[in-house]
């Protein structure tokens, strides 16, 4: 019988030809799927997105720029990270917002109100493993626009400007972008 300490020691022992292998690393289901969603999400980039690698051997951490070139947050550009957990394709990526801005649907923290990013959503249109990568950035994109939501905020207090003050919330929304130029 083999005990566990000799089959150690067997392991970690060079073979007698000098030769040292290296073990063999399985490659994960969410590197695999990444592979192709990388692609194809490059493929199908908006035009207003940009996607930054900062190891390009590294597939699961990026940045996103959204630059808006229509509505309220027009002329800003916005940084979102990208994290890609082992558990992907069966919980959604995480992402945070690293440029401060004044917008219903993301608190000055960064968090992010948007319902394909949640495992579970009362509105039927949270996270499922049919999602893809593009589709997070085409609805973190959807933000600027069409998926903005006044009406069920995660910044109450832009949210409630925007009701009752229109010109005062687009005055704000232009201070922060003015002051995220300025750090650029």
């Amino acid at each position: 019988m083999i005990t566990l300490n000799r089959k150690l020691k067997k392991e970690h022992t060079e073979p007698p030809n000098g030769i040292t292998v290296e073990p063999v690393k399985r490659i994960s289901v969410r590197d695999k799927l990444l592979v192709k969603e990388v692609q194809e999400m490059n493929e199908n980039l908006p035009v207003t997105c940009s996607v930054n690698f900062e190891d390009p051997n590294l597939l699961s951490e990026f940045v996103l720029t959204v630059a808006p070139d229509e509505g309220y947050w027009s002329g800003g550009k916005f940084k979102f990270s990208v994290f890609v957990t082992e558990d992907y394709n069966m919980a959604p990526p995480k992402v945070k917002c690293l440029t401060r801005l004044w917008h219903p649907n993301i608190n000055v923290d960064g968090d992010i109100c948007l319902s394909l990013l949640r495992q579970t959503s009362i509105d039927e249109h949270g996270w499922a493993p049919t999602r893809r990568l593009k589709d997070v950035v085409w609805g973190l994109n959807s933000l600027f626009t069409d998926l903005l939501n006044f009406d069920d905020p995660l910044n109450i207090e832009a949210a409630e400007m925007y009701k009752q003050n229109k010109v005062e919330f687009q005055a704000k929304v232009q201070e922060y972008i003015a002051a995220s130029k300025a750090k650029r």
